[in-house]
């Protein structure tokens, strides 16, 4: 099931990515699990502007793996409200052809 879930989430990363280089946002980096224990998500970021978002997947439901991955690419991105909002509306929309997010 583990290795599943690691296809599932790469599947997600790569949805995510193309929508939002489709945007010109900057495309986070992902990885599981997160370094600092107990972390359901973290975001790390570069001086280079580039970021990386770690989320766990284990023992979680995997749309709240998405929905992290989601809101980690708004927080890499630094958006304000209203931008955030269309935004995440956006990559929602990209990761529901690319899998079945809420199995």
């Amino acid at each position: 099931m583990e290795g599943a879930a690691s296809l599932r989430f790469a599947s997600v990363a790569r949805a995510l990515g193309q929508a939002a280089r489709g945007r010109g946002l900057v495309v986070p980096g992902f990885r599981s699990p997160p370094r600092l224990q107990g972390a359901e998500r973290t975001v790390r970021r570069r001086p280079d502007g580039s970021a990386t978002v770690s989320v766990q997947l284990r023992g979680r439901p995997f749309v709240a793996v998405v929905a992290d991955m989601v809101e980690g690419v708004v927080v890499s991105n630094g958006l304000d409200e209203m931008d955030a909002t269309r935004i995440r509306t956006a990559l929602w929309e990209a990761v529901s052809g690319a899998d079945d997010v809420a199995a």
